[in-house]
């Protein structure tokens, strides 16, 4: 995540759904969080940067799907755990807001025609990254003809 004023991410914030914004400050969250470090037999310290690393998704800083890898990395976690921390974190935070999600994360916190032309204040005047999906470019050879 590029480095934000508090400035620029309030700005970010107020554009956020309303759901997705009582998700960022919900204290069960953080519950949730709490519980699934101290399931998990995970750090003290690894709380505050998986409550971090969830936020960014909430803001649309992070795409849901590269949770896992990024907490595997970011918070050195074997490929299991972090399989199994994300799987709690997306059923227990991240699937009562999908939707908002999923719009967020199409769009970004702006419309598409202003997503490729928002700044942030001083910024160099580079256009706010928007996470970007790939479809498939040709049809699935595999795919057996049903009758």
């Amino acid at each position: 995540m590029a480095d934000y004023t508090k400035e620029q991410l309030w700005k970010l914030y107020e554009k956020l759904p309303s759901d997705l914004k009582e998700a960022i400050f919900s204290a069960d969250n953080a519950d949730h969080i709490f519980d699934i470090c101290r399931r998990n037999s995970l750090a003290a310290e690894v709380n505050p940067q998986l409550a971090k690393l969830a936020g960014d998704v909430l803001m649309g800083f992070l795409l849901p799907e590269d949770f896992q890898k990024t907490i595997e990395g970011e918070l050195k976690l074997e490929k299991v755990v972090a399989k199994k921390v994300s799987q709690e974190v997306n059923r227990l935070i991240f699937f009562p807001v999908k939707e908002s999600l999923n719009v967020l994360n199409e769009i970004g916190t702006g419309t598409e025609e202003t997503a490729a032309t928002e700044t942030i204040p001083g910024k160099t005047g580079e256009p706010m990254p928007r996470p970007k999906k790939e479809k498939p470019s040709k049809s699935d050879a595999y795919r057996e003809i049903v009758e």
